[in-house]
């Protein structure tokens, strides 16, 4: 290029105009002609030579220029774009805070895994209650862009023994409640006092020990000495004695008896706490998955109501349509609007319930899994009934109780006997500190201070009081049958039921689809397309609430069999 702009020149210093030093009439020189340092400095001004030329030479002195026509005129450039380099400074920047950002998420996820390791650990030492695995689930907002179509996943999020945005099924949420649920440790809790009671009834078998000092001041009036006064000191240091039932005639062995039949009542009332929050949980689970697929078809109402009144417009205003079919459909979409909302808010009512349900009030941000199985549960009611008697907890409880009764009469009656104890002391002391000591021990056959009256009526007590409980253990056992027979002919029903809504909801989408099809085409009208839906809209609702109303009959069994249920490979579909 260097070569091209020395010939240039050459040729314009050879032109007549610096031949000669006298100036030309027709020339009129402007300014000097720039010098080749000047042409090679990048702050000159864009303009082009052949311009520059033109502005100082005459017309006769232009056709010089044209020899040079053919000679390449190259500008000076900038060897870098000021912009390129921007882009990839601040590509580079970007890179290396997504690198560094990559990093800081791989150490939270790590330090995730660690803790959730650590926390498996510590609850897996009971054997009563599994661990429910969990994944690192990590929240929407904090992500970064890796520049690779990936997404770095900056944090997650735990709430209770479960992250937040898990998945959960009603075996979880079982497991959960069984842990968690504050009846069930009031249960446990009672269940452990009554059984200290029965140590606490055979600890009239365990001796009794006492220890003390004394010390007394004496006068004492003499009448037959010289000196009718005597005043002197007595210390006792120590006296320790001891006594021991030895025999009582039965009615230690009574009163422990009696306390654990008491205990296993109450084990059994236990059981009977953690099937009802069982029942609990499930119902609340299955009306949660009610509420997600109502929230469903209503949102669908709303997008074919949407999608219908767009099409009432564009047929009103081509003319085909009257003003009515717009308004009904801007009414039906209102009024789906408002389903929806409500369906909303029946569903955040449900996620409380349910988290209430597994004594975890705070508990959220979980998800459930739709699990609504419609497998027959091989099962008839004898075999239901004979279960139940054998297994449900509320009835053998009250079977406990009434037992515990009949021994509280045996030991009101042998209240009456005597008891036999034995016993020993030893005492050092005298009138100084060291002066005598002795010991006894041996037996004694006796009556407690004994009010035959008081001991007549508590037998009395004792026997009313059997006479209750088993009419109450009759009673319960009745009930068990009541609410066993209901809770299979419940059962049934909603098994008999589940291919008939599904039927029903299989004919009443066939019916809207045609319905809606006539209408986009214009040979329907608005009232029948409403008619079509509403029937299709409630068929859904049906078939899932006859779902809801099997599984809830299926837990309601489980509950008062005492015993979970199995489901059989056969389909009710």
């Amino acid at each position: 290029m260097n070569k091209k702009l020395f010939i240039f020149l050459f040729l314009l210093i050879a032109s007549p105009a610096f031949a000669d030093d006298t100036p030309h009439n027709d020339v009129y020189v402007e300014e000097a002609v720039p010098t080749l340092e000047q042409v090679q400095t990048p702050a000159v001004e864009k303009v082009s030579f052949k311009d520059k030329v033109k502005s100082v030479f005459t017309k006769s002195e232009k056709q010089n220029l044209d020899s040079a026509k053919d000679i390449d005129v190259i500008e000076p450039e900038i060897s870098v774009n000021k912009e390129q380099k921007l882009a990839e400074k601040q590509l580079k920047k970007q890179q290396k805070a997504e690198e560094k950002a990559e990093k800081k998420a791989k150490k939270e996820l790590e330090k995730t895994l660690a803790a959730q390791k650590a926390a498996k650990e510590a609850v897996g030492e009971k054997e009563d209650i599994e661990v429910v695995e969990v994944e690192p689930i990590a929240e929407e907002t904090p992500a970064v862009n890796t520049g690779e179509n990936k997404t770095v996943l900056t944090d997650t999020a735990y709430h209770g023994s479960i992250n937040t945005n898990k998945i959960i099924e009603v075996n979880d949420c079982v497991k959960i409640a069984l842990e968690k649920h504050p009846a069930i440790h009031a249960a446990m809790s009672n269940a452990d006092i009554y059984k200290s009671k029965i140590a606490q009834a055979w600890a009239n078998y365990f001796p009794t020990f006492s220890a003390g000092i004394s010390y007394s001041r004496n006068d004492m009036q003499m009448s037959n000495f010289i000196f009718p006064t005597q005043k002197y000191d007595m210390f006792y240091t120590p006296t320790l004695s001891g006594n021991l039932l030895l025999f009582d005639f039965g009615k230690t062995k009574s009163q422990a008896d009696l306390a654990k039949r008491t205990y296993e009542s109450a084990q059994y009332n236990l059981q009977t706490s953690i099937n009802s929050v069982i029942f609990t949980v499930k119902q609340a689970y299955y009306n949660l998955l009610f509420a997600q697929q109502q929230v469903q078809v209503y949102e669908d109402t709303v997008n074919d109501y949407t999608l219908h009144l767009e099409q009432a417009k564009a047929y009103y205003d081509i003319g085909t349509k009257a003003k009515i079919d717009v308004l009904t459909a801007e009414y039906n979409l209102g009024n789906a609007k408002l389903n929806l909302i409500q369906a909303k808010n029946t569903l955040k009512i449900a996620f409380v319930e349910l988290s209430n349900a597994m004594g975890m009030p705070d508990y959220s941000d979980y998800e459930v899994t739709d699990n609504l199985t419609t497998k027959a549960y091989g099962i008839n009611v004898e075999d239901a009934v004979k279960n139940a008697y054998e297994t449900n907890p509320e009835l053998l409880a009250a079977k406990k109780k009434a037992d515990a009764s009949e021994l509280l009469v045996r030991a009101s009656r042998r209240a009456f006997t005597p008891n036999v104890n034995g016993f020993a002391s030893y005492t050092r002391g005298g009138k100084r500190v060291d002066t005598d000591y002795g010991y006894q021990f041996g037996a004694e056959f006796s009556y407690k201070t004994v009010n035959l009256m008081l001991l007549k009526k508590q037998v009395d007590e004792a026997k009313a009081t059997y006479k209750k409980d088993f009419a109450d253990y009759e009673n319960a056992k009745q009930n068990v049958y009541f609410q066993v027979k209901q809770a299979y002919i419940n059962l049934t029903n909603a098994q008999e039921s589940i291919a008939v809504a599904k039927l029903s909801m299989d004919q009443a989408k066939e019916q809207y689809d045609q319905a809606s099809g006539r209408y986009k085409v214009g040979l329907g009208d608005a009232i029948e397309l409403k008619d079509a839906e509403t029937t299709y809209r409630n068929s859904q609702l049906s078939y899932y609430n006859t779902l809801l109303n099997y599984h809830v009959s299926a837990a309601n069994l489980e509950q008062v069999m005492g015993v979970p249920l199995e489901a059989s490979d056969t389909d009710l579909l």
